[in-house]
């Protein structure tokens, strides 16, 4: 049976944190003396009397939550975060139907980083500084978030966290999920106060380094300029967003044991850090001699500008320095790839993961080898850990439900008129929670304003489902979800 009092009392603590960022959002809306001082003020309220609310009806919860449960509160509390979050949008008359502002928000929280503003430019700073803030709360997940700060808030946070986690198998973490937790933000806030502190070194002014610093790091892509890192021509910055993409895209934990236990050595022992590198290398290498050779760039330009744009895209975050929109068409394949991938588990990039990549490698090898060896018991191990059946079918689910998912959904914006390239890209960028799209209606440097309100909502849908990993969403749908036992 549903634990209805308990998904409530969560609710209601998340909603308190959310009303948190509001306030924090409005101070700086009162710094700058700008039109959106009421919006946020208004959303504040709002916010804070629904949290409050929610509290209440959940007074009396036995602080226990199921698997069941936790699948429920999970969903439930990124389609309400991403609800609440719409009110400074549409107070301040910045979008002007719910539909765009359900989608920049979701967008934001999912760190997609798909936008409908043409011109973000002419937004306050308070929006814009929601629009990061959303993105980096979003970055390692709202409830993992709150596990951090409130680890008292539920006696089922560890269902909580798998339910919420990225990747199929989970690092070993302390035995107190709130420490691990604890541990685990202590490492994203250090990468994102010494990003912001490399992007001001650098040329930002103290605003653009914030915002930048914290949707760099949450692998997030919502800038502050129209044209993103490139609006300030400086390789310095450029670098810099690589290499804060880039650990962004490692295992957090992995981190943690590596680098700030300092044994960097434990980073190239991972099997999927290695893939990592290699998937990066190689589609440099490769989109670099494309933009050597056809379109004539210079050696030092044509490596930053490759590079860029493949840390970009395996990491989901979106930035961009150049429009890759006009690279041959080959490298737009390349790009896709790496869209398709992502990152590696327990990081803030989306994508399937490259430890999927490595399972998918290591079960096609021994298919091979038990049509040799038939009764053969072949095991899949990755870094020495025994991946069970039960993982591998999983594994096996996940991708036919994702390509299922992939051509049925690209299908639909073809019929309704979307060019193929785009409807393809659209798909891809949505469900890998990445933002940008290869294309000529859509660009890799355009927003998707021109999307019809359904394929909206139909990506809005698909960036929650790649979020939180597809099954987390889609079981709430199912009738035995639902069934009681």
């Amino acid at each position: 049976m549903i634990n209805g009092k308990m998904i409530y009392k969560v609710l209601g603590s998340l909603l308190y944190i959310e009303a948190g960022l509001m306030l924090l959002c409005m101070l700086v809306a009162f710094y700058y003396a700008e039109p959106d001082q009421f919006s946020f003020s208004l959303s504040f309220v709002i916010t804070i009397l629904a949290a409050a609310t929610f509290r209440y009806i959940g007074r009396e919860a036995d602080n226990s939550l199921s698997r069941r449960d936790a699948y429920l509160v999970v969903t439930l509390a990124w389609v309400i975060f991403s609800l609440f979050g719409t009110l400074p949008f549409l107070i301040s008359g910045y979008i002007t139907n719910f539909t765009d502002a359900f989608f920049e928000t979701m967008s934001g929280f999912t760190t997609t980083g798909a936008t409908i503003f043409d011109d973000v430019e002419a937004l306050p700073h308070g929006i814009l500084f929601w629009r990061s803030v959303m993105q980096w709360v979003g970055g390692l997940g709202i409830v993992f978030f709150t596990i951090a700060i409130l680890p008292s808030m539920t006696g089922g946070s560890v269902r909580v966290f798998a339910a919420e986690a990225t990747g199929p198998i989970k690092t070993k973490l302390h035995p107190r999920l709130s420490t691990s937790a604890k541990w685990i933000w202590s490492i994203y806030l250090f990468l994102t106060l010494a990003c912001m502190g490399c992007y001001w070194l650098f040329g930002m002014t103290p605003f653009d380094a914030v915002n930048y610093g914290m949707t760099t790091t949450a692998t997030g892509g919502f800038s502050t300029h129209n044209m993103s890192t490139e609006f300030f021509n400086s390789p310095a910055i450029e670098y810099t967003c690589i290499a804060f993409c880039f650990m962004s895209g490692v295992n957090f934990v992995l981190l943690w044991t590596s680098v700030m236990r300092m044994k960097p050595y434990r980073l190239f022992q991972s099997t999927e850090f290695r893939l990592y590198i290699f998937l990066i290398a190689f589609f440099t290498a490769f989109i670099m001699l494309e933009l050597i050779f056809r379109n004539h760039y210079d050696i030092e330009h044509a490596f930053r500008s490759s590079l860029f744009s493949v840390v970009s895209f395996i990491t989901t975050t979106g930035l961009f320095n150049d429009d890759a929109g006009q690279w041959p068409h080959v490298t737009w394949v390349a790009l896709a790839a790496c869209m398709f991938i992502g990152g590696m588990s327990g990081s803030t990039a989306g994508g399937l993961k490259c430890i999927r990549g490595i399972m998918v490698i290591k079960m096609i090898k021994n298919e091979f080898r038990q049509l040799v060896h038939p009764n053969a018991v072949l095991p899949v191990r990755v870094d020495g850990n025994n991946v069970s059946q039960q993982k591998r079918n999983s594994l096996l689910a996940l991708l036919s439900i994702y390509i299922l998912l992939f051509f049925v959904q690209a299908f639909v914006l073809t019929v309704a008129g979307i060019d193929s390239t785009n409807a393809i890209t659209i798909i891809v960028s949505s469900l890998g929670n990445v933002g940008p799209t290869l294309g000529v209606e859509i660009g890799p440097t355009m927003s998707w304003a021109i999307l019809p309100g359904f394929a909206k909502w139909m990506c809005m849908f698909s960036m929650l489902l790649g979020r939180l990993e597809i099954f987390t969403v889609l079981v709430i749908f199912t009738r035995s979800f639902w069934k009681e036992g």
